[in-house]
């Protein structure tokens, strides 16, 4: 019997998390959820999930240092992470912490509809 993957989304806006959570549910993912950085950290290192999806303008911590934590511990390192946000990657300091904290992807909100998200999750996991 194939298991359900845990997908942990790390995002402030309640009304997209509540959107993912629907989307990933009806996908047959479970869902974790964090509204800040802080929690996504503490949630990441304590469940593990499968895949995490990760904005980063947010309250409390914002994503790019709850990256570089999930990133220090052991299981972190090799957890598949997909920044998901609103800030295009031009700025020199954003493309710096991409390449040094290799997330998976980098998807910018505005381009890509929750489907295509999803799709991404299901290529990254491989169900």
């Amino acid at each position: 019997m194939k298991t359900q993957k845990t997908i942990l989304v790390v995002e402030d806006e309640i009304s997209l998390r509540e959107a993912i959570a629907d989307v990933l549910h009806r996908n047959n993912f479970l869902f974790l959820e964090a509204k800040n950085g802080e929690e996504g950290v503490e949630i990441a290192l304590t469940k593990h999930p499968d895949l995490i999806l990760l904005d980063l303008l947010m309250p409390v911590m914002d994503g790019m240092t709850a990256l570089k934590k999930i990133r220090a511990d052991v299981w972190g390192k090799k957890v598949p992470v997909i920044v998901l946000t609103n800030l295009s990657p031009n700025k020199e300091q954003i493309v710096e912490d991409v390449v040094t904290h290799k997330p998976m992807e980098y998807l910018v909100k505005s381009d890509w509809k929750l489907h295509d998200v999803v799709d991404k999750i299901k290529e990254i996991l491989k169900v």
